[in-house]
């Protein structure tokens, strides 16, 4: 049987959605359009509660050397 997964409602840390194996899906692309066009600066604008930290945290984890 399939084991349901929560959603991480209200949860800002992509280490915390990882390791408490909440339902996480990325859309935006992010990771793939930082290394396409990588730049000396990227600004990332989005508007109020569009999930900026979580994009920050998750960005944080993923070229982080030494995190899982």
């Amino acid at each position: 049987m399939r084991e349901n997964l929560m959603l991480p409602v209200g949860i800002e840390s992509f280490e915390e959605i990882r390791k408490n194996k909440f339902y996480y899906i990325d859309k935006t692309k992010l990771i793939g359009q930082l290394l396409q066009g990588w730049g000396k600066v990227n600004l990332f604008t989005r508007p109020r509660r569009f999930g900026k930290t979580l994009n920050m945290s998750m960005l944080k984890s993923f070229f982080e050397i030494g995190t899982d």
